[in-house]
């Protein structure tokens, strides 16, 4: 199965060794975000969780839209958060983000995250026929 690396413009990105989605057939893979600003190195929405929850979907976004899906396409996610008192936050946000269709989903409560302060890491998966390469 052939697949391509989905890694959109980002600065810091480029140190990374993964890539912050592949695509492989119909499927978009992404890779857990955090709600850091790629641009800047900073963490958005210190200490509220919908902050941090909206950002990352945003971010999603924009690697979905590099590989030729978007938010409608996600099929599952799975949301690592640090607390469970956080976790009722998400919900909200998953509601505006994906209205009465929502993706198959997992939450996990981990003891923290690699980047200090994050809150929530999302990582999904998309179904979409959109952009796919020929070949």
């Amino acid at each position: 199965m052939r697949h391509e690396a989905i890694t959109p413009n980002w600065p810091r990105f480029s140190r990374f060794t993964f890539s912050a989605a592949v695509r492989a057939e119909d499927l978009v893979l992404l890779s857990g975000m955090t709600a850091v600003d790629e641009a800047t190195g900073r963490l958005v929405g210190e200490g509220d969780i919908v902050a941090q929850t909206r950002f990352i979907y945003g971010k999603m976004a924009e690697v979905l839209a590099a590989a030729g899906a978007s938010l409608a396409d996600v099929v599952f996610t799975r949301d690592y958060v640090i607390s469970t008192e956080n976790y009722a936050g998400t919900a909200a946000v998953r509601r505006e983000v994906f209205g009465s269709t929502f993706p198959a989903a997992t939450g996990v409560i981990v003891a923290g995250l690699l980047r200090p302060g994050a809150l929530i890491e999302i990582d999904a998966i998309a179904v979409s026929r959109r952009g796919r390469s020929a070949g």
